[in-house]
């Protein structure tokens, strides 16, 4: 029987849940720079003294993580960051084309003007970072870049399908793109989708990140020959 009383949200819902994302942006970070390398065992107990966040957050941010082929949760054995592998990569670039490029034209037609304005600042950023060889502040604006375009996309199901790719992307860029990448072109293919994205262009924006996709999996494709 109704009762006429709408019931709140706990107190510590919305702690909890910026305490959980910031717990996986710092794990993320940590793996995607591999300060925690491919391979590495890692524990709960151990990630939460090196965050300051307790264990209850590391361990939502860990399944998260697993789910992003990040971690490995071993049942009784541990936790384990995932290896690497340029096949597999391969691969989730076929996944990756497709979507971005719907992403990317939905951006430019749905966007806000908040958003549009931040993708001209991203674009910006991206490419005074590459500059300057900061690659610390480009993987951020990167996953700023991401972050946004899936949002302004206003689409839920390809933010969904996208979110678990852009991070594993991330991390093999940073392993490889001193041996076989361009800092300062990479930032400018990105430039090109955020610029278009920001001035309505849905064919420039397909296009743009098409041009991208290309220019990472010809990078993926070279690791093979550095292996």
């Amino acid at each position: 029987m109704a009762t006429g009383v709408k019931r709140r949200p706990a107190r510590g819902d919305a702690a909890d849940a910026s305490l959980t994302e910031r717990a996986y942006r710092a794990l993320e970070e940590l793996i995607v720079t591999l300060q925690l390398p491919p391979g590495a065992v890692v524990s709960e107990a151990a990630l939460s003294q090196r965050t300051g966040i307790g264990r209850t957050p590391i361990r939502e941010a860990l399944q998260r993580l697993a789910r992003e082929h990040l971690m490995v949760v071993l049942p009784r054995r541990g936790i384990l960051v995932a290896e690497v592998d340029v096949r597999r990569q391969l691969l989730l670039l076929e996944v990756r084309r497709e979507l971005e490029r719907l992403i990317a034209r939905s951006a430019a037609r749905r966007a806000t003007e908040a958003e549009r304005k931040r993708f001209v600042e991203i674009a910006d950023e991206m490419e005074a970072a590459a500059a300057k060889g900061d690659d610390l502040t480009f993987m951020r604006l990167d996953r700023e870049f991401n972050k946004l375009t899936a949002e302004a996309a206003h689409n839920e199901f390809a933010e969904t399908a996208m979110a678990p790719l852009h991070a594993v992307s991330r991390r093999f860029y940073y392993i490889h793109y001193q041996q076989v990448a361009d800092l300062e072109l990479t930032a400018r293919q990105h430039a090109d989708v955020a610029r278009a994205i920001a001035q309505g262009d849905r064919d420039r924006a397909a296009a743009a990140s098409d041009r991208l996709l290309d220019y990472i999996e010809s990078f993926t494709r070279a690791t093979l020959d550095t292996a």
